[in-house]
């Protein structure tokens, strides 16, 4: 009897840690969403120069390598 109480409390707490688990894993974030200053530079950077009509488009490069 008294093992019976211990294996059905062992349950529950497995149970319980489980759905914590899930829960943490609903809301963790994903490293690879993060920028690093570093990209966030390059990001703000690229911005400018297409508002500045400076980026080449991939057609133009790929038409330039043949």
């Amino acid at each position: 009897m008294a093992g019976e109480k211990i294996d059905k409390k062992i349950f529950e707490e497995l149970n319980f840690i489980k759905r914590q688990l899930a829960e943490i894993k609903e809301h963790m974030v994903d490293i690879d969403v993060l920028l690093t200053a570093e990209e966030k530079e390059l990001v703000f950077r690229s911005f400018e120069n297409e508002a500045r009509g400076m980026l080449v488009p991939l057609k133009r490069l790929e038409e330039m390598r043949l």
